[in-house]
């Protein structure tokens, strides 16, 4: 979802880019923020582009490399997603919305066109068939408001009955995540698909490597399974607590009292250290509450487990084809590569 909408305007050779690049240099001489004003970050856009459509067209880009490029904010942020944001940049320029995410991986212009933008854009993209989709081709919803619209990056179709494919995304409270999505399948649907003018399938390199999610992040006032995993998980650590998949005071109380246990920073939130200190390997022979966070993950991904917190025949079976489907090792151990595959995915 993009926040700016550009404003068509009429801008004029080089005295237009001079122009936008005294209003960002103003703002850095002022010691102002990375992220522009909205005004201010239209003006410098609409000069980008300008001044792109005069040198050359945007730098081809295989989609391979828009893969890996997708792929590389899912632990850019000391290990974890970069953050959602539809008004800061990261470090690489890119601002940290779906759009300015999609501009990051297919290289154009900082901090990025919004969705609109990359949707209507002939110079950017072209509508294609959902049956042509490729890797790096993207599905854009550019209708509605800032709040509505969103593109996400198409990686592969998730089997041969194409009723749903693995894609990248940029989206609130997660941030940079990679999953398996449906979006624009549905007869009605507001998503569209869309290929990038400036992607070559290249030779054919070797795949990137297979993602492994990214955690969640949790914290008082969330609800479901990912809170419930949490709290089996500080049961396993010797916290008692009940399960019921509600984050409130209670389970604010004991995952501080964890964090400062671990000295890591007392704040509450259950984000990508806290997740790797608090998960626990399990594999087949292992019980208590560790083995049911695991269980209710797995069913979570469509198996059928009893929840008992006793790692079983069923329970590994359904482990190893957990991990068989993520492209992980088939070991039927629970560590944690398969922990965030299953949390984060």
């Amino acid at each position: 979802m993009s926040r700016h909408s550009r404003t068509p305007r009429k801008v004029t050779g080089a005295v237009a880019v001079a122009s936008a690049a005294a209003v960002a240099l103003g703002g850095l001489l002022a010691g102002g923020p990375a992220t522009a004003a909205p005004r201010a970050q239209t003006v410098a856009q609409d000069a980008g582009r300008q001044q792109h459509a005069v040198t050359a067209a945007y730098p081809s880009v295989t989609r391979a490399e828009v893969l890996r490029r997708a792929a590389k904010w899912l632990t850019a942020n000391n290990g974890g997603p970069v953050p959602y944001s539809q008004s800061k940049v990261w470090s690489d320029g890119y601002r940290q919305d779906c759009s300015g995410y999609v501009s990051m991986t297919l290289g154009l212009w900082k901090p990025g066109p919004n969705t609109v933008g990359l949707a209507g854009d002939r110079s950017l993209t072209t509508p294609i068939r959902l049956g042509s989709l490729k890797p790096g081709d993207l599905l854009i919803d550019a209708s509605g408001s800032n709040t509505t619209r969103h593109v996400v990056i198409f990686e592969k179709w998730t089997d041969s009955s194409r009723t749903s494919y693995w894609a990248y995304e940029q989206r609130g409270t997660y941030g940079t995540t990679h999953r398996k999505l449906s979006y624009g399948l549905n007869a009605g649907s507001e998503y569209k698909p869309y290929r990038p003018v400036n992607i070559s399938d290249g030779s054919t390199p070797a795949p990137p490597p297979p993602s492994t999610g990214s955690w969640p992040t949790l914290a008082k006032g969330r609800t479901g399974t990912d809170v419930r995993t949490a709290q089996y998980l500080l049961a396993g650590r010797g916290y008692r607590l009940a399960a019921d998949g509600v984050f409130g005071s209670d389970t604010d109380a004991k995952v501080r009292a964890f964090q400062k246990a671990r000295g890591l920073a007392v704040d509450g939130v259950i984000g990508p250290k806290t997740w790797s200190a608090l998960v626990r390997t399990v594999k087949k022979g292992s019980s208590g509450p560790a083995v049911r966070a695991a269980q209710i993950q797995l069913n979570a991904h469509g198996r059928n487990l009893v929840v008992d917190g006793v790692f079983g025949t069923a329970t590994d079976a359904a482990t190893r084809s957990h991990q068989r489907s993520r492209q992980l090792a088939v070991d039927g151990i629970i560590g944690p590569v398969t922990w965030r595959s299953l949390v984060g995915g």
